[in-house]
């Protein structure tokens, strides 16, 4: 059987490799527009499935299991995206210091005509930024692809006083829920400890 992981973003990639999963990774490019008014569980949750069933029938003829996810940030009960400019990404961080946002992650498991959607949500407790803070860390290029324009494992962690929930969700697969679902509805461990 074939592990398919559903994303290019090299932080799931990173978080399976860590776990020992033996894996590929086909991303998708299915739709991830969401209608105005879409919950964030319900955002992350469709867009999640819409990648694991892209890829699932495209290999419908072999024995895959399929991983996708989608995580979002959310403020005052608004998503917020990746940055679409360094200004997008200076306005992100400015809305966010000093404040609490929750970062939710839905995820698909997919094999044959099965699938399993779940998600998992943190909350994140930015300290005060100022306007240095801001400028140098957009400057670094890291923001510009990250939902909430911070990364936690990397140069955005120092922004991060606490979290509240799965360290690993923030980083974009909540990967203890992940395994204990494909464990307990498809009988397939991921994680390898050889």
């Amino acid at each position: 059987m074939r592990i398919i992981l559903a994303s290019k973003s090299p932080r799931r990639s990173e978080i399976l490799t860590n776990i020992g999963a033996r894996y590929e990774v086909m991303p998708s490019d299915a739709d991830e527009s969401i209608a105005e008014g879409t919950s964030p569980v319900d955002a992350v949750c469709e867009i999640s499935r819409r990648k694991a069933r892209q890829i699932s029938k495209k290999l419908s003829s072999e024995d895959v299991f399929v991983i996708s996810a989608d995580t979002v940030v959310v403020y005052g009960g608004r998503i917020i995206g990746k940055p679409s400019d360094e200004e997008d990404a200076r306005r992100t961080l400015g809305l966010l210091s000093g404040t609490v946002h929750e970062v939710y992650t839905g995820f698909t498991l997919c094999r044959g005509e099965k699938s399993y959607t779940s998600h998992v949500s943190t909350k994140v407790y930015f300290r005060e930024l100022s306007d240095e803070d801001i400028r140098a860390y957009v400057a670094s290029g890291e923001p510009m692809d990250k939902a909430g324009a911070y990364g936690i494992q990397e140069k955005g962690s120092v922004f991060v006083e606490k979290i509240d929930g799965d360290y690993f969700n923030v980083m974009g697969l909540p990967v203890c829920a992940v395994c204990e679902a494909a464990k307990r509805e498809f009988g397939i461990a991921l994680e390898n400890f050889d």
